[in-house]
């Protein structure tokens, strides 16, 4: 007989607490199943693996709404489809990584200024926020 598990019992055994479990079926990502008449609500191990790989995706970045296309696209027969989507977000990665090494770099330059400087000298970081919101 195959495994079930109440909505307690499959939060923990995946990961993630019963309001998201909640959630996630609020969305559509995950099916609520049949409550027998009198009876507790019990998931299958496909729900297991649905959240599971929810979980996956959204630490890959991908937003709920990805998550739901990716989701339709599971079977693996819409490969062509995962990858436009997939490059779309490797895109988006790759955008924000460039966004990030300028921002190092500006804070680094920032923070060393900030290191030659003491007493009642202007912070040379608060001046470059103060200017930039002028």
């Amino acid at each position: 007989m195959a495994k079930r598990y109440t909505i307690g019992t499959l939060a923990r055994q995946v990961g993630v607490n019963v309001e998201t479990i909640r959630y996630y079926q609020r969305r559509g990502l995950v099916q609520e199943p049949a409550k027998p008449f009198g009876a507790i609500r019990h998931y299958a191990q496909a729900h297991a693996r649905r959240l599971r790989f929810t979980k996956e995706a959204q630490r890959l970045g991908f937003s709920l709404d990805e998550v739901g296309e990716l989701l339709s696209l599971e079977d693996g027969l819409h490969c062509r489809e995962v990858e436009d989507i997939a490059g779309q977000k490797l895109a988006t990665v790759r955008e924000r990584m460039a966004q990030l090494s300028k921002i190092e770099r500006l804070l680094a330059v920032l923070v060393g200024q900030c290191h030659g400087n003491s007493g009642k000298v202007r912070c040379p970081l608060i001046a470059s926020l103060e200017s930039a919101t002028a």
